[in-house]
């Protein structure tokens, strides 16, 4: 077994360098935590600490990550794992990664000094997509539209990556384990009115499609916009009346390419979704300018 690379390191507790420990929620990974582990290794601005938070994989994600010197908590869903990761942590902040998510190399240094440049309390960054699929990277696209369009009404952070204060995190009482979705945004909706949230410019968070591939843009996109109304509301989501797994997906293939037809297809349906969206934001914006 090799040895612990991460470590407390509470000396390095400050503002001009602080101690850093990467929290991810874990259930049957093994196909995407290697390249996780090492992208971290390759940081230009290493991580002090990594902590997995899991939830009862049988698939060896346990012993890949003792393997590689990363700490490893008892976990659950989401919210839950994050929570038990932060509690485990030595770091002053806490940059919470889902597994399928490929930070490039100066990922960690250009959002910790655009962090504590802009004084965050929380923060969040855009998305691009692993790979070169046309149809992906359209989706990060709108995706990111989005997110810009939102924040004034409803604050957003996905949950693969939040850069959080520890004392904000503990301040707000950590994500809200009752919910069953959404549980980002509303941590995020809470950051904003205990401190100073917003989204980081400095770079973007490579993450697989992995769920649109196998639920679909379609389907996957009503689930969403399902939680959305919910968002914009300011009502919580305890209880959803679809399945939304978490530790179900297979090991990613090679290629993701689409036929032509298939996607000529898919952006129909999705400049269906995308049309409504717009112009129900443009009524809720002139609503609350009034």
């Amino acid at each position: 077994m090799k040895t612990n690379r991460y470590s407390h390191k509470t000396s390095l507790q400050g503002r001009n360098n602080p101690c850093l420990t990467i929290i991810i929620p874990t259930l049957n990974e093994i196909a995407y935590l290697p390249g996780l582990f090492d992208a971290l290794d390759v940081q230009t601005r290493p991580p002090n600490e990594v902590i997995v938070a899991d939830a009862g994989s049988t698939d060896g994600t346990l012993e890949l990550a003792r393997t590689r010197g990363v700490r490893v908590v008892r976990g659950g869903m989401p919210a839950i794992g994050r929570n038990a990761g932060a509690r485990a942590a030595g770091g002053y902040l806490l940059l919470f990664l889902d597994a399928d998510v490929l930070p490039p190399p100066d990922f960690i240094e250009r959002v910790l000094e655009e962090f504590e440049r802009k004084e965050y309390d929380v923060a969040t960054c855009f998305i691009t997509a692993l790979g070169e699929n046309p149809l992906d990277r359209m989706i990060c696209m709108g995706t990111n539209l989005y997110f810009r369009i939102i924040q004034p009404v409803s604050p957003h952070a996905p949950g693969f990556c939040i850069l959080s204060k520890r004392i904000a995190h503990e301040k707000m009482g950590g994500f809200d384990e009752s919910l069953t979705l959404s549980e980002d945004i509303d941590y995020a909706r809470r950051a904003k009115r205990c401190g100073k949230f917003g989204f980081l410019s400095s770079t973007r968070i490579p993450v697989s499609m992995r769920r649109v591939g196998k639920e679909g843009l379609v389907g996957l996109g009503l689930k969403y916009a399902w939680c959305e109304i919910y968002a914009l509301m300011g009502k919580p989501v305890r209880n959803v009346p679809f399945e939304y797994e978490f530790g179900m997906f297979s090991p990613p293939t090679k290629s993701n390419r689409l036929e032509f037809l298939q996607i000529r297809r898919l952006r129909h349906r999705w400049s269906k979704l995308v049309s409504p969206m717009q112009k129900f934001i443009r009524n809720l914006q002139g609503q609350l300018g009034r």
